[in-house]
């Protein structure tokens, strides 16, 4: 069996054996899609349960630790028992990434996403398990706040000089651009930063890079293993899917949650914003992808 602590992705036959063995099973897919093809064995959520709700700030988790910790508890969520998070990988914004960035964050050592999603996890026989369902009583999980893969946004703003420090814009380039399909209050990208469209990082089935693969696509962006990363988007969806993975593959990766949300909300005077005809993006024709 893996160490969770250090492994934030798993494999479908092995998500289906850890479910096996009594793990919560978190589904943040689109509510359409849980009515369409509902599972069973697993807890409905979305990210937005667990957020700020007014615009620009809705990206933010929310402040209250005892709130997060009702809500959590609510769901079925141990302190010692692996939560399995799953999302439509294909169709969906990276919601599982997410769920699992912001149990880390709230102190969950054990919450992992599953490598392919939905499909890959009914691929591996999911219906097949016996007696995994809604949790028969309330969790024990107790938030405690780790800073370890999230920036707020003076904190970004105070570093964006750094010379170890690489900003990763996970829209999609048109986003990177200039375009504001998501409700940005101002088009662009922070200064300086690089756009690696979240997606990049799966095939069209969903399915995760090989670690190789991904190092590869960071290597030729100049990022080393030792690189600090900051990842953002438009309310730190696809951003937080990112640093799941990034962080996964052994990168020192950070979320900014409040993204471009937060950002281009505030005075431009202080908060600039960048715009380029030509997107900075990774060329994966040049490493072989």
């Amino acid at each position: 069996m893996c160490n969770l602590s250090d492994n934030w992705i798993l494999s479908a036959d092995l998500a289906k054996e850890l479910l096996s063995g009594g793990a919560t099973l978190l589904d943040a897919r689109q509510p359409i899609l849980k009515w369409f093809c509902p599972l069973p064995s697993a807890i409905p959520v979305t990210w937005q349960q667990f957020s700020r709700s007014h615009f620009p700030h809705q990206g933010q988790i929310i402040e209250d630790d005892t709130i997060l910790t009702e809500k959590l508890q609510a769901l079925g969520i141990c302190q010692d028992l692996p939560v399995i998070v799953i999302a439509d990988s294909v169709k969906g914004w990276g919601e599982d990434g997410r769920i699992v960035w912001m149990l880390r964050t709230l102190g969950h050592e054990k919450a992992v996403f599953v490598d392919g999603g939905y499909r890959a996890l009914v691929k591996a026989g999911i219906a097949q398990i016996k007696g995994a369902n809604h949790p028969p009583q309330p969790g024990d999980f107790i938030v405690s706040r780790r800073s370890n893969w999230e920036i707020q946004q003076d904190e970004l703003k105070a570093i964006l000089s750094n010379a170890n420090l690489v900003v990763i814009d996970a829209r999609e380039p048109r986003e990177y651009a200039g375009k504001t399909p998501y409700g940005e209050q101002r088009g662009g990208h922070i200064p300086g930063a690089v756009n690696l469209y979240y997606k990049q990082l799966m095939d069209k089935q969903g399915q995760l890079l090989t670690r190789g693969e991904i190092v590869a696509i960071l290597q030729h962006k100049g990022v080393s293993l030792s690189t600090q990363l900051v990842s953002y988007c438009s309310g730190g969806i696809r951003s937080a899917w990112l640093t799941c993975v990034l962080t996964n593959a052994g990168f020192n990766a950070k979320n900014y949650p409040g993204s471009m949300w937060e950002w281009s909300a505030a005075p431009a005077d202080r908060y600039p914003l960048e715009k380029s005809r030509r997107v900075r993006s990774v060329d994966l024709r040049f490493i072989g992808l």
